[in-house]
């Protein structure tokens, strides 16, 4: 018999995602990539909104990065990817995280 594991949920995991000062994963965009649905917009843009990464890193504070982090993370559970999404994130050693006062 196996057990199942109990589903992740969006405040439990963003719970942990900005717990001990963490930001954003080091490999934010390989996160990104993982989310399912993305698309451009005829307007150019992306949904979700793309990281904040390249060009924009230095142009954006790092609540801002958080936040934005935080959209992707919700867009993962309005697209029942949040047990997956969660277990990479649960997964990532400390080091690979950046953390406020890093950025």
């Amino acid at each position: 018999m196996s057990k199942e594991k109990p589903s992740e949920n969006f405040d439990a995991l963003w719970s942990y995602c900005s717990s001990n000062s963490r930001v954003i994963p080091q490999d934010w965009d390989g996160l990104y990539k993982m989310l399912a649905d993305r698309r451009q917009k005829p307007s150019g843009g992306w949904e979700p909104p793309l990281p904040l990464i390249l060009a924009a890193w230095y142009e954006t504070t790092t609540l801002q990065k958080q936040l934005r982090f935080k959209e992707h993370v919700q867009w993962a559970d309005e697209h029942n990817q949040l047990d997956q999404i969660g277990e990479y994130l649960r997964t990532l050693p400390e080091e690979q995280w950046y953390h406020f006062g890093e950025l």
